[in-house]
């Protein structure tokens, strides 16, 4: 398992440092950045087909928010059984409630993936891990790179509550994910703030794609 995690990170690594090596004659200082960047788009279209299924089934959770509504008070005093013919019904339509998760269980291989390959090893940075935002190495942590830390973590936290307000207009009051869902967001801010600034920069790209999809596969 560690030899094959090994091997996928060094082509995620290639993968980088390839893209950096690209960029930097029209970005300069910015490239290696900027190549995270673009990986995580990259990334993220490739799991998009998860994020349509979990906006379809959203969809029809909706439409069927009249019979939950009948079925919360038909059983209000027996949430087991609410539970079960919420569970069965949205099946039924297509809306299972699981498929709010998707894309989040899918992205968190890719999220380790990343994390691996922004760790740093022994002796100095080099090659994409070199790179600077702003002056600020991308291995720095926030006390070394408060600035643009400061301003992730403002990007980050108002991605958060939009999520967050999205998710909690769009769940049913008994989806037993509902509250999950909804606080959820607010993770990748805490992440932020731990990671170094290459791990912060693709949590939040990662976000803001997830706020733009959300835009275009909801209308």
């Amino acid at each position: 398992m560690s030899s094959a995690l090994d091997a996928v990170t060094g082509v995620a690594h290639s993968a980088l440092e390839g893209l950096a090596a690209f960029l930097a004659p029209a970005t300069g200082t910015f490239a290696a950045a900027l190549a995270i960047v673009v990986f995580t788009v990259a990334v993220r279209l490739l799991i998009s087909p998860l994020t349509w299924l979990q906006v379809r089934s959203a969809k029809r959770g909706a439409a069927l928010a009249p019979e939950l509504a009948v079925l919360r008070e038909r059983h209000r005093d027996d949430p087991v059984r609410l539970a079960t013919e919420t569970l069965a019904l949205q099946r039924a339509n297509g809306a299972s409630p699981f498929a709010a998760l998707l894309p989040a269980l899918a992205q968190a291989p890719f999220f380790m993936l990343m994390y691996h390959v922004v760790q740093p090893g022994a002796g100095a940075p080099t090659g994409v891990l070199a790179g600077q935002l702003f002056g600020v190495p991308l291995t720095a942590h926030l006390a070394a790179g408060l600035p643009v830390f400061a301003v992730l973590l403002v990007l980050a936290g108002l991605l958060a509550w939009w999520s967050s307000r999205r998710a909690r207009r769009l769940m049913p009051a008994d989806n037993p994910l509902g509250a999950i869902m909804t606080k959820l967001p607010y993770l990748s801010v805490a992440a932020v703030a731990w990671l170094p600034l290459a791990g912060g920069l693709y949590l939040v790209t990662s976000a803001a794609w997830t706020a733009l999809e959300q835009l275009v596969m909801r209308r």
